[in-house]
């Protein structure tokens, strides 16, 4: 499961993403979550598509290695369009098996919001895949900071999401752990009926929650052993450095903006 396991993990390796400054990504991340709504037809699916991989391949992150991640995502998407397929029932009807009708406009829409999806998922993982936690966390500082006028905690939410990305793969690691502990002592969880499925993971999920919150003490302990106070008075080690890479990506995703304006229905 930790091989498989890509959100939250981070891949070394010397591409032009790795090099962008993390406030260009995180910005370009939050945007690109908000005009991909823009698309509402093949062409500007497609634009979104091209962009999409234009920065994976830029990432030089394996095609492999993101397939073997997103496998269970994938199942997700098809589910998505399966539900859009066999309950949006608009536009001419393209087929029918038995009491199943199949229309032109949910064949669209399950088309598109996959799409949609699909896309989402791989941008939001690179950003993770590329970028270490400790950059996220002075990257959102740093954007965020405006905010600390309205007496907002802006590092404290910072470091909060930087932890949280951190643990992800510790978390599946160590539910791979209890897993492999409970099938050893017979506990079924990819067979039988679906209840007793469910009763089977309550062993799963008292360990892991009881060792989560040892984690966070013990996290919490060696921060307080160490003088953290919070984000008043702290300097920075490793300092952002904005170059011609973020502005040029920058331009890049304004044109990609205004063309997906443009050729939108």
């Amino acid at each position: 499961m930790m091989e498989k396991m890509i959100f939250g993990r981070f891949v070394p390796a010397d591409s032009v993403v790795h090099r962008m400054d993390p406030r260009s990504k995180l910005i370009i991340i939050f945007l690109f979550v908000c005009i991909i709504f823009f698309a509402n037809n093949w062409m500007t699916y497609v634009l979104i598509g091209i962009y999409t991989f234009f920065m994976i391949a830029l990432s030089k992150i394996p095609v492999r290695f993101l397939y073997t991640g997103l496998k269970p995502i994938i199942w997700l998407v098809l589910f998505t369009f399966v539900m859009q397929l066999l309950f949006t029932k608009q536009g001419n009807l393209l087929f029918h098996i038995g009491p199943l009708k199949v229309y032109e406009q949910g064949l669209r829409m399950g088309i598109f919001i996959s799409l949609r999806f699909f896309f989402l998922i791989l941008m939001t993982s690179l950003l993770t895949l590329t970028t270490t936690p400790i950059e996220i966390t002075d990257g959102l500082e740093t954007i965020l900071h405006p905010l600390k006028k309205i007496r907002f905690p802006v590092h404290e939410m910072a470091l909060m999401m930087s932890i949280a990305l951190r643990f992800i793969p510790t978390l599946m690691e160590e539910t791979d752990k209890i897993m492999k502990a409970q099938i050893a002592r017979g506990v079924e969880f990819s067979s039988g009926p679906i209840k007793e499925r469910i009763k089977a993971i309550i062993p799963l999920l008292i360990p892991l929650f009881v060792s989560s919150f040892k984690r966070a003490e013990d996290l919490a302990i060696a921060m307080e052993a160490r003088g953290y106070r919070g984000g008043e008075g702290r300097t920075k080690y490793r300092q952002l450095n904005w170059s011609n890479r973020d502005s040029i990506q920058i331009a890049v995703f304004v044109l990609l903006t205004i063309l997906l304006i443009l050729l939108r229905s």
